[in-house]
């Protein structure tokens, strides 16, 4: 990976992690980030990286933003990562998900074409754009229905589309990956965060009980760190054009991954259903086919299943030990 790199949603959860991987792994590039002058996202994700990235205002639902910030660093690649990408609140503000996720998608391809430039896009999709799948379709592959079942999945479908229009009618040089579950620290929406954190809680004595929604999804799970640096490989390896799915292999329910946690715990852990946690659609089944990827990249994870769970509790223990709850 050569010259600029910008990255769209730097300062949110995985945002901040590529920038981490990036930063550290490729010494030879000036990483660039965008950042919307609102957002409820806390540059305090990128703390250590002060003199490491440049950080940009900008709102990718305006495009002179965008457009501006595009002419001014003149990226050789680009990820896209900037979404609001919580399910289940998608489920509630529908009609802002879907404005933000595709018109900012629509307006940073769009971007790029008027500039004239010619980046390596990588636009970072999800595994939800599967929806409910088939059992005949597990393990899940490129070639599976693309079937969303919430706001948020048809958001991402959209992204997903637009990235192949603008590949193939304007000749950018776009890159899907659509990612699975993977554990990430800083998100404290999803559920295994959200599970380590009130663990955190309880053994810190600020909270009697765990709650949780629907337990029996089942998924696979990889590092965040993995994650990121699967980002780094696609962009470098990949074929523009292309979808690839990405993920782990140690396959786990979520009532499993919370009894993981209760027996690492340092104290007990009741538990029970809250009815405000489950959606009105779930996608329960998301183990995923990589061998395009891995074949594409040579890209294998780093950081074992028991490691990564490590990870996360001792973030969130830290969390709680500094006062941040």
């Amino acid at each position: 990976m050569k010259g600029k790199v910008l990255i769209t949603g730097i300062s949110g959860s995985g945002g901040s992690y590529l920038a981490e991987y990036l930063a550290f792994n490729q010494k030879q590039i000036e990483i660039h980030g965008l950042s919307r002058w609102h957002s409820t996202a806390s540059n305090k994700n990128l703390a250590g990286l002060k003199d490491r990235i440049v950080v940009h205002e900008c709102d990718l639902t305006d495009f002179s933003s965008i457009f501006s910030v595009l002419k001014c660093v003149q990226p050789e690649n680009i990820f896209h990562l900037a979404s609001h990408a919580n399910v289940r609140a998608s489920f509630v503000n529908p009609l802002a998900i879907l404005q933000n996720n595709i018109m900012g998608t629509a307006n940073l391809f769009e971007a790029v074409r008027i500039s004239g430039l010619k980046p390596r896009v990588l636009l970072c999709s999800t595994s939800e754009v599967y929806g409910q799948v088939n059992p005949k379709n597990v393990p899940i592959n490129e070639e599976c229905p693309i079937n969303p079942i919430n706001p948020y999945a048809v958001s991402k479908t959209a992204q997903d589309q637009l990235g192949y229009v603008y590949f193939k009618s304007y000749g950018l040089d776009v890159i899907r990956i659509r990612m699975f579950a993977y554990l990430n620290p800083r998100r404290a929406d999803i559920f295994s965060t959200s599970f380590a954190m009130q663990v955190a809680r309880i053994e810190a004595g600020l909270q009697k009980e765990l709650f949780h929604g629907n337990l029996d999804s089942t998924r696979t799970i990889i590092d965040v760190r993995d994650a990121m640096s699967a980002y780094g490989a696609a962009l470098e390896f990949c074929k523009p054009g292309e979808v690839y799915n990405v993920g782990g292999t140690v396959i786990i329910t979520v009532g499993e991954f919370l009894d993981l946690l209760k027996k690492m715990a340092k104290c007990s852990i009741p538990s029970r259903p809250d009815p405000a946690l489950y959606r009105p659609t779930d996608v329960t089944l998301q183990i995923p086919d990589t061998s395009k990827f891995v074949a594409a990249t040579g890209w294998s994870p780093k950081y074992s299943f028991a490691e990564s769970v490590d990870f996360l509790l001792a973030f969130c223990r830290a969390k709680v030990r500094r006062g941040i709850l």
